[in-house]
């Protein structure tokens, strides 16, 4: 008898379970902190894999991203797009059963990866889960809400607009509506489901419109305050750099409850925030500190959501800039 023929054994390598996915936009510094906490965050046994998009940047992100090596995917986009459609470039091509969302300026604390799997393991029909959200002085900002509807709308016409709208508080797990996606640990099989988030969202209201879908599909949101990220606030306080955000801002709402028809609750809501925009603006002459036009735009914007150039154009401009 000849002696058996030898066997070739080929071990595929397991999925990982958890996919983390930065979007960065000429924020190297902020990039580079963000994958170090990545580091110091990640739990010790668990496979992962670190996708970076780097969002047409100026600033050598890319290349500092290619110099770090190791393990990390980049996708350099040569034209810039927008923030839902890069998170859902980087969710398709995510491997892990979950996706870590990330903005470039986020970091995750140590012991917050663990907890937000701990409750996405636990809880099958969760389909996304925010951390508590701190600013760069290390205090909770608010960072999910109920969605917008007549009731909202009424609460920030009354000024309990943080008291009644605002469901990123409390000590235990709780249910949401919606979460920003600054930091957003998201369930890949149930993004895949609504065909992830919808690019017609240049910036602003895409998390809203995702939950929405996730929720008219049979998933839910949580809430995991054990779990924690600084979110830097990058904002300029400067008027004409921060106007395009405003535009974006208000565009993107109205586009929200155009979207799904929500035709009373969008003229409620207009009523309802001119006349709180314009109350804030009243007190802001008088207040230390504050500026009433930041409130006059924000109330025009409300008026006439179609009007003005946001971030959209301004990448629009950058894309032709670099075609030419």
């Amino acid at each position: 008898m000849g002696t058996p023929a030898s066997r070739r054994i080929i071990v595929t390598p397991l999925p990982p379970l958890l996919s983390y996915c930065v979007v960065n936009t000429n924020a190297r510094e902020y990039l580079l902190a963000g994958l170090t906490a990545i580091e110091h965050a990640h739990p010790e046994g668990v496979e992962r894999e670190i996708l970076v998009l780097d969002n047409a940047s100026e600033d050598g992100s890319a290349e500092a991203v290619r110099r770090l090596g190791g393990e990390i995917r980049l996708i350099a986009l040569e034209q810039r797009a927008g923030k839902a459609e890069n998170d859902s470039t980087l969710m398709r091509a995510a491997q892990g059963r979950y996706c870590l969302l990330l903005n470039e300026d986020s970091e995750l604390r140590p012991g917050s990866v663990e907890a937000l799997l701990e409750v996405m393991e636990r809880e099958p029909k969760a389909a996304a889960a925010t951390p508590q959200l701190l600013d760069s002085d290390g205090m909770p900002v608010p960072c999910a809400w109920r969605f917008p509807g007549v009731g909202t709308a009424l609460a920030g016409a009354l000024f309990l607009h943080r008291w009644l709208t605002v469901q990123s508080k409390g000590g235990r797990v709780r249910s949401i509506d919606w979460a920003q996606s600054s930091a957003l640990m998201v369930r890949r099989a149930g993004a895949a489901a609504v065909d992830y988030m919808d690019p017609e969202f240049f910036v602003y209201y895409d998390e809203c419109d995702f939950a929405k879908r996730l929720r008219e599909d049979g998933w839910h949101s949580l809430y995991v305050p054990a779990a924690e990220a600084v979110h830097h606030d990058q904002l300029s306080t400067d008027l004409a750099k921060g106007l395009p955000r405003i535009v974006e801002f208000h565009r993107n709402r109205d586009l929200y409850f155009r979207k799904h028809g929500m035709r009373l609750t969008r003229l409620v809501w207009k009523a309802c925030w001119i006349w709180a925009y314009l109350a804030r603006a009243a007190a802001a002459t008088v207040l230390p500190g504050r500026d009433p036009r930041r409130y006059l735009l924000h109330a025009r914007q409300e008026l006439l959501p179609g009007r003005g150039e946001g971030i959209r154009e301004a990448a629009d401009a950058h894309n032709r800039g670099l075609a030419q």
